[in-house]
């Protein structure tokens, strides 16, 4: 047994997001067509996560030209090139099968609120409630510029006493 898990533990890949269930992830795929070799994006939910090990894999899937499409990607495999997480879905369902019908808007998760993709791994602060919280805690902005602003005058005229205002610059 010592050596099967000395062999497995070579194929591995060391660097592996985390991939939950309800996540938007593009997946990464070697595609050989004859003899050439090119890399496919495949943009998807992830609905499923099953396994361990070096048999552990995701199910994503998509809507693509009106038709649901499914596919199932071993995370340790040499065809799978790299998955980027693009959105932190909140799923409160270990298999989100449901998805399969519906349609639009109804087919997306939520976004989980706060959370940060940093390089392949997620990072999840706690759960914020309202936007104004959330406006309260983001980074504040680069100053702006300053520019001149012109000098404005306003003196009245003794002959017409009417107000005039001159811009001085």
């Amino acid at each position: 047994m010592d050596i099967i898990k000395s062999i497995e533990h070579e194929q591995m890949k060391n660097k592996i997001p985390e991939l939950k269930v309800g996540n938007t992830v593009k997946v990464h795929v070697r595609v050989k067509e004859g003899n050439r070799e090119r890399i496919q994006i495949f943009e998807g939910i992830i609905i499923k996560v099953q396994g361990g090990g070096i048999n552990k894999t995701f199910t994503v899937r998509r809507i693509a030209s009106g038709v649901g499409v499914e596919k199932t990607f071993l995370v340790h495999s040499p065809a799978v090139e790299k998955v980027e997480v693009t959105r932190v879905g909140k799923a409160r369902r270990a298999k989100l099968f449901y998805l399969r019908e519906r349609l639009g808007k109804s087919a997306k998760t939520k976004e989980r609120v706060g959370a940060k993709i940093e390089t392949n791994e997620i990072v999840v602060k706690e759960d914020i409630a309202t936007t104004e919280e959330s406006a309260a805690e983001a980074p504040e902005e680069a100053p702006a510029v300053e520019t001149e602003t012109p000098v404005v005058e306003e003196t009245v005229d003794t002959v017409t006493e009417k107000p005039t205002t001159e811009v001085k610059e």
